[in-house]
């Protein structure tokens, strides 16, 4: 995209091997090129290398070495392939470098060996110094990262295998992203021109990408180029409707207005599509059933006065899918816009309501920058709120105090949240409980998944394997996953693995989505009273669920005090009950199957051998519990 790393720019010893897959795939060692043999040798250490020490199950590989159909002996070609790989690193070397396990085969590389990793390091350092303010730094990385691209697109000599063309295509969109961040932090720290020219390019080869052009348009403005930048939004407002039958959106064409009266655009060059709903993720094309639920949605988020909506339940129920389904049916009902913003990082923690407060403000171009202090920002945000009728999604919400401030005070907009806590907090908010899902939409997401054919070939195995995901649309999504790769595992003997507890949650995993890992971000907002209380209830309720005179025998306290303990779990989502009204005697308290399965696998309890172990752990874990305190 720019040019080709100098030696300089790679941080391997002269010794090491480098590997580039960001132009042509490559390989080098002390600046010398390795040969890295015929195409389908090529093919599996592209794809070793697109998921870098990751385990890639052999089925992906053959799949993308033969597209049509594996020989016989494509087991064996693969070998000679995988131990082609092993021997470009240093003797003795290899070996511990491709390594096959249960999961498959794992290429292990440093940072300093692939271009990928590199590029990410660094993008990720460009966009922690942008965040707190240091924009020549942000821009410095940013453009290092930028630096390690070649002339020609990600593997482009490869790109006729549908997997690697998948994966590099990731890799491209991911570069146009850091391409925009960059851009923008040159032009706020008063260098614009330095991103015209590359911005011109890359337009012209994604027309359609509007923060890219947005980008475009403001670096000419802030380069004195008014009339070139107003005709940057000419043509794109013609290409739209020209070909799509669309506007501009409302923040697009309020840049329009700032270039054509001659005044300098405020904040980040590209407001991320804040009104065309570009910021929305992608609908999935598997969102099966919850219709009742999303007709509720609908009605309450697309209410004309605008309104605070959370959709709550245990992790894994879909609450995500679910709203971002009903942001994109409501298109026609928010002019204003629509954006996502998540409220928790990649690695599970939460959010601050500042940190999402600016990238609000970023995408829907509200001017917060300069602002003396957090609360005039938060004015700042109400004050543009207030003002438009927009949808702004809030997902994976942790707590009320992060997210108050982002609510509307007034005005017609609407804000729609997932939680997996209730966030009793927010007196005004409607409420959706939302637990897993009937049996027959489960197995319709499993059948979208694995195909009519092999579902209706075993039903009852089907039935199982969904019984014993709890239902949960992300656990069923998973198998299926799992399903699709591992075409020749009969559905049957798939559940029986997912019925044997301890190895339950091993079998849930898909690449690099993993259904425990997800347990586990849940597991973490659990306070230590409410991690202990649920996996007694898990061990001593099993899948049938549990009374509150089984919780006063599980937590060895009084009613009154295991009373506490459960709702507690239930303001938190480990812990679901009934719609309605139900005395707390007549009850039936359930814990999600799976995590369940986790609680009990991070108390050391989940595995063991013979019949009577659960009995045993449970006995010895009751006879020695130390009675719960909450009052």
């Amino acid at each position: 995209m720019s040019r080709t790393p100098t030696t300089a720019a790679r941080s391997g010893s002269s010794g090491a091997v480098y590997f580039s897959l960001l132009g042509p795939l490559s390989a080098e060692s002390g600046g010398v090129p390795l040969p890295l043999g015929p195409r389908k040798q090529r093919l599996v250490l592209a794809t070793l290398l697109t998921r870098p020490n990751a385990p890639v199950p052999v089925e992906v590989l053959t799949d993308v070495v033969w597209p049509e159909g594996p020989p016989r002996t494509a087991r064996k070609n693969l070998q000679v392939y995988v131990s082609a790989a092993r021997s470009l690193f240093a003797p003795g070397d290899g070996g511990d470098r491709v390594v096959h396990g249960c999961g498959g085969y794992r290429l292990r590389v440093e940072e300093g060996e692939l271009d990928t990793l590199r590029f990410r390091a660094l993008a990720r350092a460009g966009r922690a110094a942008g965040e707190r303010g240091d924009l020549r730094t942000a821009a410095r990385l940013l453009r290092e990262a930028l630096d390690l691209w070649g002339e020609r697109p990600p593997l482009h000599d490869l790109r006729d295998s549908a997997g690697v063309a998948e994966e590099a295509e990731r890799l491209e969109s991911r570069c146009l992203t850091v391409y925009e961040d960059w851009a923008e932090a040159e032009i706020e720290t008063g260098r614009p021109a330095v991103a015209v020219d590359g911005l011109r390019d890359l337009v012209e080869r994604h027309p359609f990408r509007e923060r890219l052009r947005a980008a475009w348009m403001n670096s000419l403005h802030h380069s004195g180029r008014q009339a070139e930048a107003l005709a940057v939004y000419d043509d794109y407002r013609q290409l739209l409707a020209r070909e799509l039958g669309l506007e501009p959106s409302p923040a697009m064409a309020a840049l329009y207005k700032e270039v054509l009266g001659r005044r300098p655009a405020s904040g980040p060059a590209a407001p991320r599509g804040a009104a065309s709903g570009s910021s929305l993720p992608a609908d999935s094309r598997y969102f099966t059933g919850r219709d009742t639920e999303l007709a509720r949605v609908l009605e309450v988020s697309g209410a004309p006065e605008g309104s605070t909506l959370v959709v709550s339940g245990p992790a894994g129920a879909g609450k995500s899918a679910l709203a971002v389904r009903a942001a994109h049916l409501l298109a026609d009902r928010f002019p204003g816009g629509r954006v996502h913003v998540r409220a928790r990082r990649d690695d599970g923690t939460a959010r601050t309501g500042a940190d999402m407060l600016e990238e609000l403000a970023r995408v829907c171009g509200v001017a917060t920058r300069g602002r003396p202090d957090a609360a005039e920002a938060e004015h700042g945000w109400q004050d543009w709120l207030s003002g438009q009728r927009a949808l702004i999604v809030l997902d994976d919400v942790a707590d009320e105090a992060a997210v108050r401030g982002l609510l509307p005070r007034s005005g017609r907009s609407s804000v729609l949240l997932t939680a997996r806590g209730q966030l009793a907090g927010l007196a005004d908010a409607h409420r959706i409980a939302l637990g897993a899902p009937e049996e027959h939409e489960a197995l319709e997401l499993l059948e979208k998944l694995i195909g009519t054919g092999r579902l209706r070939s075993a039903p009852a195995a089907a039935l199982r394997i969904v019984r014993a995901c709890g239902a949960l649309p992300l656990a069923v999504t998973v198998s299926g996953m799992r399903l699709t790769v591992l075409r020749h595992l009969p559905l049957s003997e798939y559940a029986e693995r997912l019925e044997d507890s301890p190895a339950a949650l091993d079998e849930l995993v898909a690449g690099d989505v993993s259904v425990r890992a997800r347990m586990a971000a849940g597991w973490q907002d659990l306070t230590a009273d409410d991690r202990r209380a649920l996996t007694r209830l898990s061990l001593l309720a099993g899948d049938g669920g549990f009374t509150l005179e089984t919780a006063m025998d599980a937590l060895g306290c009084p009613q009154r005090a295991a009373l506490r303990s459960v709702e507690s779990l239930i303001g938190t989502g480990a812990v679901t009950s009934p719609a309605g009204e139900v005395t707390a005697h007549a009850v039936r308290y359930e814990v999600p199957r799976l995590l369940g399965l986790y609680a009990v696998e991070r108390s050391g309890a989940g595995h063991g051998g013979g019949a009577g172990a659960p009995r045993m752990i449970r006995g010895a874990l009751l006879d020695a519990a130390v009675p719960l305190s909450r009052g």
